[in-house]
């Protein structure tokens, strides 16, 4: 399961709109782990690197390499 690290969320909102970001690019399952900023997600086809932190940039949030 891949695991993104995101910085930045601090509520469920932020919770919310990160994994409807991920859900939009065809991840499932996506769980948030506020504390640890530890995104991790199933994917059926390949979401890249750059996909998804463009994705989650616009919305306001940092992914941490």
């Amino acid at each position: 399961m891949p695991v993104v690290k995101v910085k930045g969320m601090s509520c469920q909102h932020c919770v919310k709109s990160v994994t409807e970001t991920l859900e939009k690019l065809k991840a499932r399952n996506v769980q948030v782990d506020l504390l640890s900023g530890d995104v991790d997600y199933t994917e059926d086809t390949p979401i890249t690197a750059d996909e998804i932190k463009e994705a989650i940039t616009k919305r306001g949030f940092e992914v941490v390499d």
